[in-house]
């Protein structure tokens, strides 16, 4: 005769829920499929982010492109820097740039254009003194001199020319997602949290007559460290042909 006991342990309901049931090895297998699912999906939406926070910021640059050719179009010369982070309207003394400033914030609210990037950070801007000065008149033979130039890196990490030197009427910096340089629409400088960031300090602190524009790279070990800024410039001769076809030279 089969014990009470005995029949509980040869009960097939039981044994069947017994290996229906999960092991903590099993269990933790799960997690990590769980973990590594979880984490692909948010870099992906990260790098979405990112991706759409650029884009826009892109545009952005475009659009304050467009706003500087048309500011020189109607008044005759491009705008001054701006007068500080909190007003957007250019730092002008008569004539000529404030002490002749020729680099600081983007004059936003004189041009009509959003005051910062994608991460709030304002825009930094640089100006070819002559072609903010109101009594120049800028001609084409001789040409009017710039003083902007823009360098890249080659395959070699070497710096080079993307334009002719000097050549650069105006440029506008994005300080990027990384922030380096940049100032908080709230007014505040963000601190530099790089171990090199060669190029991004030349965007920042390179008196904008230099300026880089290269591809994006994170790698704050290399010689030329992180990179994340975005330039933009206005070409000479997209200024100078709207010149002439505005009547505003000859």
């Amino acid at each position: 005769m089969i014990s009470t006991k005995n029949k509980f342990l040869f009960n097939p309901i039981a044994t069947q829920i017994r290996q229906s049931g999960f092991t903590l090895v099993e269990i933790a297998i799960v997690l990590v499929i769980v973990g590594i699912t979880l984490g692909g999906l948010l870099t992906s939406l990260t790098a979405q982010v990112d991706q759409r926070d650029y884009s826009q910021t892109r545009q952005s640059m475009d659009e304050i492109r467009d706003a500087l050719l048309g500011y020189a179009l109607s008044h005759g010369y491009l705008p001054c820097p701006a007068i500080s982070s909190i007003n957007g309207a250019e730092d002008r003394t008569a004539d000529t740039c404030t002490a002749g400033k020729r680099v600081g914030f983007l004059p936003w609210a004189a041009l009509g254009v959003k005051k910062t990037d994608s991460w709030n950070h304002l825009y930094r801007y640089s100006v070819t003194p002559a072609y903010s000065n109101s009594m120049v008149t800028i001609t084409l033979s001789p040409s009017t001199p710039r003083d902007i130039t823009i360098q890249t890196r080659n395959s070699a990490g070497v710096l080079v020319n993307l334009s002719n030197v000097g050549d650069i009427p105006a440029a506008v910096i994005s300080h990027g997602k990384n922030g380096y340089g940049a100032t908080s629409n709230d007014g505040i400088l963000l601190a530099d949290t790089s171990v090199n960031n060669d190029d991004e300090k030349t965007n920042n602190t390179g008196g904008g007559t230099v300026l880089v524009s290269r591809e994006f790279g994170y790698d704050k070990t290399t010689t030329f460290g992180e990179y994340d800024d975005i330039v933009a410039w206005i070409s000479p001769n997209t200024y100078l042909s709207k010149m002439v076809a505005a009547g505003n030279l000859p």
